[in-house]
């Protein structure tokens, strides 16, 4: 007994708020995230009031940003916050001790690695099923920048100028971060809790006061010019964050015990249930489970936009824009109308990080590759795989209707509404029936709501792949550089979909 109370003082932190969460019924590490947020929002405020480029050095910003995050972080996780500080110093050591060449192949390996061991050791050695706020989480999220920060190095100071895509050259570092400047990067009090990741350029611009680098913007010169003028204020967009934020814990809070996703797999449910009822219960009781994601994300957004994070110039109509590091768009995931869409404004970052550590650098299969390594960094539950190897057949059977189904129906308003109407409602059943096993955790369950529904997404994919074959990535990027060398002249947005005519041959 006393062992499992010095584990869950460990695992959940200071005990102070304990009375709150025996007040509201919530568990104690789930408090103290929530008040840590808060009180980095706070903190935000006066950091960019108080501690302003203007008024202080980088070096003093840099020192209280990691200095807060390092003490919500030891509030919210106890002891195992070491494990940020252990993660980080061991990936710094690799930087600083191997060559350039091959240091973000080892910092992989090594921040992946320790990142996996401590989940399956939380999982396995203490609490199985425990979905909480867990010291992992965070791990995550420094994980996402160790390894960005070591592929950017590496095209800064190890590749040539004309090996780099037009993203890859916004975002390379040209020299290895000072141990502090490594640590506030990793540990900010803005992004320790919930992140969510950032580019180190970005961050350091923002520490010293200068004005990003927009990818969207930089040929634009009426938009360098306005990004020229003082930075606006960000409270109105941290009020509306805000506010957004917690009507969404509103909802989770009243919705989610009505629509259990458990209630999928139960034998009466099943036996009972017509299946198109069964197909309306899978969508609402995953709906409800979003709300949660939605809190989190945007009350994090909300924390680095007080603090005068995420500035991302202005749009078309002159409106300032703070998503620079925004990590999902609401409306565009209720109305997703295909699996890509989807998963481009859910998690935005996490498929940033994916999209530019592996994605772009894997010369075969780079789609299984990506959900693979999406699944190892998530966790050592089951169910994750089971979610992502899902995913691979998903993603590859909407590819395939999107290039050979979706011009048909493009010659008319009319067809393209009910193209929009029907692939909506295709997309939503897909991303639920892809991600049960993602809530269920275990083998067992997900296998079973899967046989229930007699695996048919899983074939009707397969089919779809098959008969509607799409051509290779490498090959289609062939085809594009050829169209590129015919046509040099192509100039942005004309060549927003050929951007990979700049890539060669990657590490």
């Amino acid at each position: 007994m006393a062992e499992e109370s010095i584990r869950s003082t460990a695992c959940t932190g200071s005990s102070l708020l304990q009375p709150v969460s025996e007040m509201t019924n919530l568990p104690l590490d789930q408090v103290n995230f929530v008040v840590c947020q808060l009180c980095a929002l706070i903190s935000a405020f006066w950091f960019r009031l108080f501690l302003h480029p203007s008024k202080t050095s980088p070096f003093i910003r840099h020192v209280v940003a990691t200095v807060l995050g390092l003490y919500f972080a030891t509030f919210c996780f106890g002891w195992y916050a070491l494990h940020f500080l252990l993660q980080s110093g061991l990936t710094y050591g690799i930087m600083i001790l191997t060559g350039v060449e091959h240091m973000h192949k080892y910092c992989l390996i090594v921040a992946l690695g320790y990142l996996s061991l401590c989940q399956i050791t939380r999982v396995y050695v203490f609490d199985y099923g425990m979905y909480s706020a867990d010291f992992t989480g965070p791990m995550m999220v420094i994980t996402q920048k160790i390894t960005s920060l070591a592929f950017e190095i590496h095209d800064g100071m190890a590749r040539r100028e004309e090996q780099l895509t037009p993203g890859q050259k916004i975002l390379a570092i040209r020299r290895i971060p000072s141990l502090l400047e490594y640590f506030s990067y990793n540990c900010n009090f803005m992004g320790i809790l919930a992140g969510p990741t950032c580019s180190y350029n970005d961050y350091i611009a923002f520490i010293e006061g200068e004005p990003p680098r927009h990818r969207e913007q930089e040929a634009d010169r009426q938009s360098r010019s306005r990004l020229r003028q003082p930075e606006p204020s960000p409270n109105m967009e941290v009020v509306r964050k805000v506010a957004t934020s917690f009507f969404c814990l509103l909802v989770f809070l009243s919705v989610c015990k009505v629509f259990p996703v458990e209630r999928n797999i139960d034998d009466d449910f099943i036996a009972s249930t017509p299946f198109y009822a069964q197909v309306v219960y899978l969508y609402l009781s995953m709906l409800t489970t979003r709300p949660k994601y939605y809190f989190v994300w945007t009350l994090a957004d909300a924390i680095n936009n007080a603090a005068g994070f995420g500035f991302n110039g202005y749009d078309d109509n002159g409106a300032p824009r703070w998503d620079l590091i925004s990590n999902l768009r609401i409306l565009n995931i209720e109305f997703a109308t295909s699996f890509k869409v989807f998963l481009d404004n859910w998690n935005i970052q996490t498929v940033l990080w994916l999209k530019r550590v592996c994605y772009e650098r894997c010369p075969y299969h780079p789609t299984a590759a990506t959900f693979i390594l999406s699944a190892m960094w998530h966790g050592a539950y089951p169910g994750y795989y089971l979610t992502f190897l899902t995913g691979i057949v998903v993603t590859l059977a909407a590819r395939a209707v999107r290039h050979k189904v979706r011009p048909h129906f493009l010659h008319s308003a009319a067809h393209k509404l009910l193209y929009d109407v029907i692939t909506w409602a295709a997309t939503q059943i897909a991303i639920c029936y892809t991600v049960v096993p993602f809530v269920l955790l275990s083998v067992g369950p997900s296998l079973k709501f899967y046989r229930s529904w007699y695996f048919s997404l899983h074939l009707m994919c397969i089919l779809l792949a098959v008969a509607l074959p799409v051509k290779p990535r490498h090959l289609r990027l062939k085809e594009q550089q050829r169209s590129c060398s015919q046509d040099p002249g192509l100039k942005p947005p004309e060549a927003a979909d050929t951007a990979y005519c700049h890539k060669e041959k990657t590490s």
